[in-house]
């Protein structure tokens, strides 16, 4: 199978695809889906060419993607493909509506037994200048490029005390946000394109994205798996921790967690190990407090 040969085909065409829809963005219907997240044609059509793309190159592909009616496979829990494909097709559809703002990408993960093996991200706005950021990911070599470029990883020796706590704007903000602003932690909890919060944990972007944040730690409740398995793709050839809230391993994905309607992890923290242990445990010990301040 030539994975290079699709990741090329794929960061050649997605730029431009997705250019020609935001010139007309003000002409597009969006729609809020069940969740409360935007779905355009945008979606639609992006989701239905990279899923024909990989048809092309794997005719059995095993595909899920986000969006309906692409005629995309859900698992059943005693079914194990050794290969699945997984697709966001534009991550941040609530900053793609938006002209001015560039937080968006298209994604697609391979998993082999369960494990992200593969990724590209497409985000073609992102750099300075509004100019494209192209990641392309292998375990298996150990290599990360970034448009075309051995990427910088995100894991020196000195932490940068910044953190992507996510969360929807109408939630109440937990405790653990004030416990890791009181060690001096700087937090974005605004959502935009998870997927690239989880990039500039694993990467260093700051010579190509003028601006951009280097996190020290990743952190969603709620996950949904396209938002998430790329990356842990990423994360993993960096070294990286990823966990849930209560420190067990994130990967291998559960075939479980895989079969639901809307694949989700419950929880989803990545970042450098010393900072995920730490908030782990912030975390339980918040929680702990809460259940006993409510009890009294």
């Amino acid at each position: 199978m030539d994975l290079e040969q699709l990741w090329s085909e794929l960061a050649r065409e997605l730029p431009d695809t997705l250019a020609a829809y935001r010139s007309r963005i003000a002409e597009i219907e969006v729609q809020e889906k069940a969740d409360q997240t935007l779905l355009t044609e945008a979606d639609v059509a992006v989701e239905r060419m990279i899923i024909d793309k990989i048809r092309a190159l794997d005719p059995a592909a095993r595909v899920l993607a986000e969006e309906s009616g692409s005629g995309t496979w859900r698992p059943g829990v005693d079914e194990e493909p050794e290969r699945i494909w997984i697709i966001d097709p534009i991550d941040g559809t609530a900053e793609f509506v938006q002209p001015q703002n560039t937080e968006f990408c298209s994604v697609v993960c391979l998993l082999e037994r369960r494990e992200p093996v593969a990724a590209l991200i497409v985000a073609p706005e992102l750099g300075t200048g509004r100019t494209p950021v192209i990641v392309r990911a292998s375990r298996a070599d150990r290599l990360i490029l970034i448009n075309g470029r051995p990427a910088p990883f995100n894991n020196g020796p000195v932490p940068s005390l910044v953190a992507s706590l996510t969360r929807s704007s109408t939630s109440k903000a937990p405790s653990h946000e004030w416990a890791m602003a009181e060690a001096g932690y700087r937090l974005k909890t605004r959502t935009t394109s998870q997927t690239l919060d989880m990039l500039r944990t694993a990467l260093d972007l700051t010579e190509i994205a003028e601006g951009a944040p280097r996190f020290d730690l990743f952190y969603r409740p709620q996950q949904k798996v396209w938002d998430g398995l790329a990356g842990l793709c990423l994360g993993e050839i960096v070294g990286l921790m990823s966990t849930d809230m209560d420190g067990s391993k994130r990967l291998p994905v559960s075939m479980e967690s895989l079969a639901q309607p809307e694949p989700t992890f419950a929880s989803t923290v990545m970042g450098r190990p010393e900072a995920v242990k730490w908030f782990v445990e912030v975390a339980r010990s918040s929680r702990t407090e809460t259940r006993k301040s409510s009890s009294t």
